[in-house]
């Protein structure tokens, strides 16, 4: 446990939480002393969707994980895209926890095609769930971080591809890109109540959601994407770790970046470089 809690009192809210990056953020959060509450559908987003779902377990143990820290967690099964889950999981967490300082806006999804190939169904679920399920997010939060008083960090999990587009996924590096712009124009608005308001931009998380079968597919029927996804400069030969990306996530939590709103950081070993 960390002897030198920078986030001692406060209230976190991670999306996506059962597991991957959204468990490491809830954990590192919860280790600095921050209070946690969890969501994450855990069940399948749609069929459209390739790699497995979280499921309840995983939600359990990233319960345990908070707990392990000595902090208390409230986790519940929620789809970003239920207005009225989400809103009733604010609701909750703020009664049982008297505040709300951060949100992690972390649940994503991604599917592979061609834009011209997509369906309707692979488009609408990647943009619902990335683009407006993060709106919905802020929307369900932003009041109740207004009504504490007492400012807060929003922290906006966006991508490499919200930065830089990708071949093979387009639909993904438009909800990215549209992160970009939800990040920014929050930081404005957000900004006379002290809510800081920033993305990162991760690349080559080691995730459920990377499958380096399928990846490897697809690079095989069309080599000309791979000039798209750059090596990385620190460290090439490896993933990063959701650990790593949740060091990032907590300093954006905390006060010192007490100074930043309104900025993308790119979380890629260099990669966006290129």
């Amino acid at each position: 446990m960390n002897e030198n809690q920078s986030l001692q009192g406060k209230v976190a809210l991670v999306t996506g939480a059962a597991r991957g990056q959204g468990r490491a953020h809830a954990i590192r959060l919860a280790a600095e002393g921050a209070d946690i509450i969890a969501a994450d559908i855990c069940a399948p987003v749609s069929e459209c969707i390739s790699y497995p779902a979280a499921t309840p377990d995983d939600l359990a143990e990233t319960v345990r994980g908070v707990e392990a820290q000595g902090r208390k967690v409230l986790a519940r099964s929620v789809d970003i895209r239920d207005d009225a889950a989400l809103s009733a999981l604010v609701a909750d967490g703020v009664e049982q926890f008297g505040r709300l300082d951060i949100v992690v806006a972390n649940a994503g999804v991604l599917s592979w095609g061609r834009l011209w190939e997509l369906t309707d169904e692979q488009w609408n679920t990647v943009i619902d769930v990335n683009l407006t399920g993060t709106w919905r997010t802020i929307r369900a939060t932003v009041p109740a971080m207004i009504e504490a008083g007492n400012g807060g960090s929003i922290v906006i999990v966006s991508s490499s591809a919200g930065v830089k587009a990708t071949p093979g996924n387009g639909h993904y590096a438009a909800s990215k890109y549209g992160l970009v712009a939800l990040t920014n124009t929050l930081a404005l608005e957000a900004g006379k109540y002290g809510i800081r308001v920033n993305s990162i931009h991760p690349y080559s998380v080691d995730t459920p959601m990377i499958e380096p079968e399928l990846m490897g597919k697809i690079f095989g029927e069309h080599n000309d994407y791979l000039h798209a996804f750059p090596p990385m400069p620190l460290h090439p030969n490896g993933f990063i770790s959701s650990e790593q990306v949740a060091d990032v996530v907590a300093w954006l939590a905390g006060e010192g970046s007490g100074v930043l709103s309104g900025v993308q950081i790119p979380v890629d070993k260099g990669a966006l470089k290129y």
